[in-house]
């Protein structure tokens, strides 16, 4: 049988295993009182578990490995943390191993004790197809457990976003104005240009930008300007009112050097989401929101005060412009679409709201953000497409975000077994 040691680990955790008549390699009768609660960081597998050996209760550590050699090759005879290891959980007892202290380890081989149906099913999930491998169980799959499944997805990966938040936090000397503007222009990279957004939030403070808040043509030249997306030389009226803006207050800002057009990607990005365009959009913005941080906080309490809040109307030269000085084949959109600022609100938005949240330790930030997401409507996309194709239909946007870290930190992975749809496929029948 070929397995990962994370099915030992399931095997243990949920005692998937004969426990009728257990005893070590050493013929020494075992009982098993408590399986301890699972270790993910490093250290035994399984702490303060109890166990009782032929005459005597122990209290310690469990640590489970498919050869018990695998002790050694890890390492562990050297590190003082398995000292307190009281129980060796192995597949194959191929050689005796000790402690760090010279001291000798129970040991108990699971080969030959694990559940039939449990074996079974695990070779069923692994051997499934697609990057789904639970799909063809899924339909006996119940809500509650699916649910639970993609609250958990979502948690992590909000989780996820917060620490960049924070790190960002850390960054920007604790201002939360400025991280506010920062991880806005990371959103409003839209993936493709994430990056080079964020390094140029980092490139020009949010402090400079307001002072010019009701002037967005100023914001737009510093931005543009800062970002290397106006050229040297420009023969357009509007493309010169830009440059000359820019040089005025790239000198008097002491802004330093701009970027440079290599660092913007425009190739396979259609024109409505160039960063050119994606930046004046900004600027729009923060010309009607100085006051940007305190807004997303407090104004965005639902989609139809989000969707006000970010109401921008876009200058007439960019609405047949996709470049400086570079007229496009057709008329590009006046406003944010309503696509556009539902991503916003899911990528800027409600991160922003959790890391706030975790920032002041207040909970009720995480439920806005919960509650705020099932107001949405699901997403579409290649991922989500996966999970409808085999009748796992999202309700809302909590869903397909839940979805999306689902298929990145488990399906992807193939981490089945950490996964709760994985888990419910491997028990066994009842009886």
């Amino acid at each position: 049988m070929d397995f990962q040691e994370n099915f030992l680990q399931s095997v243990w955790k949920y005692q998937y295993f004969d426990k009728n008549g257990l005893q070590t390699t050493e013929g020494t009768p075992l009982s098993i009182i408590k399986i301890g609660y699972h270790n993910f960081y490093e250290g035994p597998d399984f702490l303060e578990a109890q166990i009782h050996l032929g005459n005597f209760d122990y209290y310690g550590h469990v640590e489970i490995h498919r050869k018990s050699s695998d002790w050694k090759n890890h390492d562990h005879d050297s590190d003082d943390r398995y000292n307190s290891v009281v129980l060796h959980v192995v597949w194959d007892d191929d050689k005796p191993i000790l402690r760090k202290d010279g001291t000798s380890i129970p040991t108990l081989v699971l080969k030959g004790k694990v559940l039939l149906d449990v074996i079974r099913n695990y070779e069923r999930l692994l051997n499934g197809e697609g990057e789904l491998l639970c799909a063809a169980g899924l339909d006996f799959i119940p809500d509650i457990i699916r649910f639970s499944t993609l609250e958990k997805a979502l948690v992590e990966r909000l989780e996820s976003k917060a620490k960049l938040i924070l790190d960002l936090l850390e960054q920007s000397n604790t201002d939360w104005e400025e991280t506010c503007f920062r991880w806005l222009m990371n959103a409003f990279g839209f993936k493709t240009n994430s990056e080079s957004m964020l390094n140029l939030s980092q490139m020009i403070q949010f402090k400079t930008l307001k002072k010019h808040s009701g002037n967005s043509l100023i914001i737009q030249a510093l931005m543009l300007g800062q970002a290397g997306l106006i050229p040297a030389s420009v023969s357009d009226d509007y493309g010169q009112m830009l440059k000359r803006e820019y040089d005025f207050y790239h000198k008097k800002y002491n802004l330093g050097s701009p970027m440079h057009f290599s660092e913007w990607k425009f190739m396979g990005v259609r024109p409505g989401n160039f960063p050119t365009l994606r930046i004046v959009q900004v600027a729009e913005i923060i010309a009607k929101n100085p006051s940007l941080l305190s807004g997303v906080l407090h104004e965005t309490s639902s989609f139809l005060n989000f969707k006000k809040f970010f109401s921008i109307q876009i200058p007439e030269y960019w609405q047949y412009h996709y470049q400086v000085d570079k007229p496009s084949t057709g008329n590009l959109s006046k406003s944010l679409s309503n696509q556009t600022i539902n991503l916003l609100l899911i990528n800027f938005v409600v991160p922003l709201w959790f890391a706030y949240g975790k920032y002041i330790q207040d909970s009720t930030w995480q439920e806005k953000c919960f509650d705020l997401l099932q107001e949405m409507v699901p997403e579409e996309n290649f991922i989500i497409r996966k999970f409808k194709t085999h009748n796992w239909e999202p309700k809302s946007a909590f869903d397909t975000q839940g979805m999306i870290g689902q298929f990145h930190s488990y399906c992807k992975l193939k981490k089945c077994l950490d996964c709760k749809v994985g888990q419910n496929l491997l028990k066994p029948a009842k009886k």
